[in-house]
């Protein structure tokens, strides 16, 4: 019996499967963003992005086609217009910027996924400013985007280079304890947010571990 390779691609459906996957984790992980954006912040982070990904989830499962590009538009375009604050635009940009550097694909490789959220990473330091060290969501998006870069010239399945991004992105939100932050409300208590993991880094976590998992 011959070897099944692994795939090295995901497409439309694949995609769908993973934002689908995500919108769940987002929402079973309210409370506990909550705490967390609670001790640096205003508390409602969670709830924010809770009631943002619930959202798209009519768009997720009414969308046919193939192009996973317009799909990841669709997804950030739902965040923005109902995520408000700093935090609302931010992660609608992960999904906005990704989804215009794949248009027109109708599937991803891991050059595809590294450069789709390099644009991601580009796009949210513009907006802000915010760069890794910041305790920002940054923290966990930088290093993972250079992981799936390493993996894709490694030549790794996609599945394993999806563990890989997975493992830094865990690693950088966890780096966030050890940082003092410097956007939002919580740059206000300066020494204060250290200690504290910061939530938006941990919903990157959150993305690329649910993305590995729907790889598999």
């Amino acid at each position: 019996m011959a070897n099944v390779l692994p795939p090295q691609t995901i497409d439309y459906n694949g995609l769908k499967k993973f934002l689908i996957a995500l919108v769940d984790q987002v929402v079973q992980s309210k409370d506990e963003l909550n705490s967390m954006d609670a001790a640096c912040g205003d508390g409602d982070f969670g709830s924010t992005m809770a009631t943002a990904f619930e959202a798209t989830r009519k768009i997720l499962e009414e969308e046919s086609g193939h192009d996973v590009g317009l799909l990841l538009a669709s997804v950030g375009t739902s965040i923005l217009s109902i995520a408000g604050g700093a935090s609302g635009p931010t992660v609608a940009t992960v999904f906005t910027a990704a989804g215009a550097a794949a248009k027109g694909k109708h599937e991803l490789n891991l050059t595809d996924l590294a450069s789709m959220l390099d644009e991601s990473a580009q796009k949210i330091t513009l907006l802000g400013g915010a760069k890794k060290g910041d305790k920002t969501l940054m923290d966990a998006l930088e290093p993972a985007v250079s992981e799936l870069r390493a993996a894709a010239n490694d030549n790794l399945s996609i599945r394993d280079g999806l563990d890989r991004a997975a493992q830094a992105a865990r690693v950088g939100c966890e780096s966030t304890k050890g940082l003092i932050a410097k956007y939002g409300r919580a740059r206000y208590l300066g020494e204060q947010t250290i200690g504290q993991v910061d939530p938006g880094a941990y919903l990157i976590a959150l993305m690329f571990a649910t993305l590995a998992k729907t790889s598999h």
